[in-house]
């Protein structure tokens, strides 16, 4: 792990300067910056579990879901909760908390969930366990949705205090990036990335992978759950729909396009998404050039975030970071002129 630092200290260091623009910038970088830093922390939940098992996960999803509802249950202000949530038990009525309170809430939550759907999860690989995950998403998607009493269904739940700003949603980042570098590079996770590259082997050499990955698992869960109440805060509503498809798809495109193998893709992926994701969003709105105007093209950040996605596919194929950790140039330049033994070559 000593070996990993400089990887640590850079990533710490590309996040404190994206942070930077958003204290210097406009007040709509701001709200940029800060969307990104939630994204960075729903990325890197999901590089904990997907990065390190190399098991894709279409799921995790439904745990910023859980983990934003069940906050939202205790930090609404109570006469709030009177009039939307009616419903719920007697003593969450009567209780309210804050953001830090919340966020131990839903991460907790979600963590309970993910070790008992994980149990199942675990005993699949492959598609299979693709599969799995984008059915348990399905099943929470179509129960909040129904539960009026819980989410009020399919309509917006307001009101929640808006408690997420660049400090919260920086040190949330940072923190999740210290708890994925110390699974990453500590015995566990080093085992767990040894069943991604050949289960068969793993198992043979007496590695406990189901219960490795149902540990990474369950710390993704908690983490994704985070990111999840951090979004709620942020806007101060809540929606059912905030966390399917376009949730899922998009924090997975993030993950991939950066490199789903090291903990910098996540990092690299998610602040290249959110900036060129962006910009098109503006052009979007039509602009103009050389005294030429160019209408406005609704979906034009759609489109464009999947042609530099399938771009950047084709050319490297492991993602931006090529799966690799960034490091400093003289620790990689001496990485390199390593001797090559007998033993590596056998």
């Amino acid at each position: 792990m000593r070996a990993a630092i400089p990887t640590l200290f850079i990533l710490v260091l590309m996040i404190l300067a994206v942070s930077l623009l958003g204290v210097f910038g406009s007040p709509l970088l701001l709200r940029v910056v800060i969307g990104a830093m939630i994204n960075l922390v729903v990325v890197i939940g999901l590089s904990i579990f997907i990065g390190n098992s190399g098991v894709l996960s279409f799921g995790h999803a439904s745990f910023a879901a859980i983990g934003a509802y069940s906050a939202a249950w205790f930090t609404l202000p109570i006469t709030m909760k009177k009039i939307f949530l009616p419903s719920l038990p007697a003593f969450v009525l009567s209780t309210q908390v804050g953001l830090a309170g919340g966020a131990a809430i839903g991460a907790v939550t979600a963590a309970i969930t993910a070790a008992v759907i994980g149990v199942v999860i675990v005993r699949l690989s492959g598609i299979a366990a693709s599969i799995a995950t984008l059915a348990w998403l399905a099943i929470v998607h179509s129960v909040f949705s129904n539960a009026e009493a819980l989410t009020k269904g399919t309509s917006s739940l307001v009101g929640l205090p808006i408690e997420t700003n660049l400090f919260v949603a920086t040190s949330a980042a940072l923190l999740a990036l210290v708890v994925a570098f110390v699974f990453r590079f500590s015995r566990y996770g080093l085992m767990l990335q040894a069943s991604r590259e050949d289960e068969a082997a793993a198992l043979a050499s007496g590695i406990p992978v189901r219960q490795l990955r149902l540990f990474a698992f369950v710390v993704s869960a908690a983490v994704v759950a985070i990111a999840g109440v951090l979004k709620g805060h942020f806007l101060g509503i809540l929606a059912v729909g905030q966390f399917y498809l376009e949730f899922t798809f998009l924090s997975l495109a993030m993950l991939v396009l950066g490199g789903m193998r090291s903990l910098s893709g996540a990092v690299v992926g998610t602040f290249a998404v959110a900036a060129i994701g962006e910009i098109l969003r503006i052009l979007s709105s039509g602009f103009e050039i050389f005294g030429v105007e160019v209408i406005a093209m609704p979906g034009l950040r759609e489109i464009g975030l999947a042609i530099m996605m399938l771009l950047i596919l084709l050319v490297r194929p492991m993602g931006i970071t090529n799966g690799r950790e960034l490091t400093l140039p003289w620790k990689r330049k001496a990485a390199n002129e390593l001797p090559i033994t007998n033993d590596q070559i056998g």
